[in-house]
């Protein structure tokens, strides 16, 4: 092939594997390929203010296409923004490219300003990350990269871009990327063995995450669910795995308190774990998870995931789709009429459950609608009055979600996103990305007044690139689920209860969010009434841009 510089050939590789998006935040060391792309029409620049909203972005992109997103951030300083989104981005699997430039390999002995060791900041929050040291190889470790993020389990990759290998000549041919099919069968006996483990159950238990929405395995988790009479418990959920309206959906286990997790874990008499390990919480429990004697059967492509902190009695590395298939299958035919009677029964009354729990719910978020201060659930019921069935909503929203997606199940895979990882700021950001992907779509991104903060200036590019996302800000004046948390901690340290920490508090001074948006390009309107919920969500989603919604609520929303 004809030489050219690597900073050219670079763009060629990403041209071939359809690459049509770059998010980034520009610096000097990566001038000389970022001014190349004024020969690359196909590949837009989407430009933002602060790196952990470039990361953010391209997040939210790629969740909501399940495909690698590229994204360049500027050095040490600027990977050193980027840093707690990336974090966000590895535990919620993103397949994101991440290319950060820095000046030169003739200059690793000088300690110049901005030098760091890229590599080593970033393994901590990447699944791979290398440094390109000849211009020969830029192609092969843009390609290894590429599969690496895209394959099971997916993540983030980085690849450290110095100048001068980018301005060197290179004839390395552009191919496109291979990716390998990881829609693996496991052995039929495994299976059969896995059935032998789990039939006869009466309390069985299905603890499944985000893995199954990387194998498109909804339709296998319902059938299977529905086949024994399991309840289906999520962790590390953050898509749509199961609709929230099935009756074997059982909620999610607790996300910060082990002990949460285990007063329903350690009543199972059968346990089935997949795509997700055991268990992902802030303060997860050491022993105790399963009851003595309970068999656990643990299915994800990736192996690390199984039995990652305890033990399972059988472990199987494939695909969750074709894997739950066959099991359901494979239980069907070993379970008596009895056992299928039960099941059924299990499943009717958690049907009745749910629905007498919700419409009781519904009658409480309603009754005093018209209250102040505003409830986030009254604001979440118009909200499903006026958006469009196949709306995306991307949920940063914390205490005030359950109010919210009461009202709005989330029941479609790929049509709502949670945050996940822990880290601030996701909400803005992510539905920026998402409608960057579904342009179509109706997108709604939801976060709260302390996440917003993190990342607000999201809506500048929104205005710049007219990404017609619609944003609420729940805005109660406070870190709220700090509140939460430091009630529990006080519970389980037999604490009485008293007065929040005063750093809690977000009220002063107050945020003009509205304002504050405004001046950032994205048209905002405060909303403080019920009366003044319906008119909000009709303009903003009339409107042909970006627009922010900034939802005044009680703190106990």
């Amino acid at each position: 092939m004809a030489s050219r510089p690597a900073r050219v050939a670079m763009l060629e590789q990403f041209r071939a594997d359809g690459i049509t998006h770059m998010f980034g935040n520009p610096g000097t060391v990566e001038q000389g390929f970022l001014d190349e792309l004024r020969g690359f029409p196909e590949i837009e620049y989407v430009l933002s203010l602060q790196e952990a909203v470039v990361v953010g972005i391209a997040d939210g992109y790629a969740r909501a296409t399940r495909r690698p997103a590229v994204l360049q951030l500027h050095s040490g300083v600027g990977l050193g923004n980027g840093i707690g989104m990336l974090y966000q981005a590895m535990r919620g699997h993103a397949p994101l490219v991440v290319v950060v430039g820095e000046s030169g390999l003739a200059y690793d002995g000088m300690d110049a300003q901005m030098a760091a060791d890229l590599v080593a900041m970033a393994e901590p929050v990447t699944k791979w990350a290398t440094r390109v040291v000849h211009p020969e190889s830029t192609l092969r470790v843009l390609r290894r990269a590429l599969k690496v993020a895209a394959t099971p389990p997916y993540g983030p990759v980085m690849v450290v871009l110095p100048a001068d290998v980018m301005d060197a000549e290179t004839s390395e041919a552009v191919v496109p990327t291979s990716f390998p099919d990881t829609a693996s069968s496991p052995d039929p006996d495994a299976v059969e063995r896995a059935a032998e483990l789990l039939a006869g159950a009466r309390r069985p238990l299905i603890v499944a995450g985000d893995g199954i929405h990387f194998s498109g395995a909804q339709d296998a988790l319902a059938e299977l669910a529905e086949v024994w009479g399991a309840e289906v418990w999520g962790a590390d959920w953050a898509e749509v795995n199961l609709p929230a309206d099935h009756p074997c959906y059982r909620g999610q286990l607790g996300h910060m308190f082990g002990a949460t997790s285990s007063r329903v874990t350690a009543a199972a008499d059968a346990v089935l774990i997949c795509g997700t390990y055991a268990l992902p919480e802030v303060y997860p429990a050491l022993d105790g998870v399963f009851a003595p004697g309970t068999p656990v059967v643990h299915i994800d492509l990736d192996t690390a995931a199984i039995a990652k902190n305890f033990p399972v009695d059988l472990g199987l590395v494939a695909d969750p789709r074709r894997s739950l298939g066959l099991l359901a299958g494979a239980l069907e035919r070993r379970l008596t009429p009895g056992d299928r009677a039960d099941a059924a029964r299990r499943i009717d009354r958690w049907a009745g459950e749910k629905a007498a729990a919700r419409a009781q719910a519904v009658v409480h978020d309603l009754a005093d609608a018209d209250s102040l201060p505003l409830s986030a659930a009254v604001f979440g019921h118009e909200l499903a009055r006026q958006l469009p069935e196949d709306a995306i909503l991307f949920d940063e929203a914390l205490t005030s979600s359950p109010g919210i997606f009461r009202h709005n199940p989330p029941n479609r895979p790929g049509h709502w996103h949670q945050t996940r990882g822990g880290s601030l700021g996701v909400g803005i950001p992510g539905a920026i990305g998402a409608k960057l992907a579904h342009p179509e779509a109706t997108v709604v991104g939801l976060t709260g007044d302390g996440g917003s903060m993190y990342t607000v200036q999201g809506l500048w590019t929104a205005a710049r690139y007219n990404i017609a996302a619609k944003f609420v800000i729940c805005n109660n004046g406070r870190y709220k689920l700090l509140d939460d948390n430091i009630e529990q901690y006080w519970r389980s340290q037999d604490i009485e209860h008293h007065d929040f920490p005063d750093i809690f508090d977000l009220s002063r001074p107050a945020i003009d969010f509205a304002a504050l948006s405004e001046s950032l390009g994205v048209r905002a309107v405060r909303v403080e009434k019920a009366d003044q919920v319906a008119p909000a969500i009709s303009e903003a989603l009339a409107h042909p841009g970006p627009f922010l919604i900034d939802l005044v609520i009680g703190r106990d929303s």
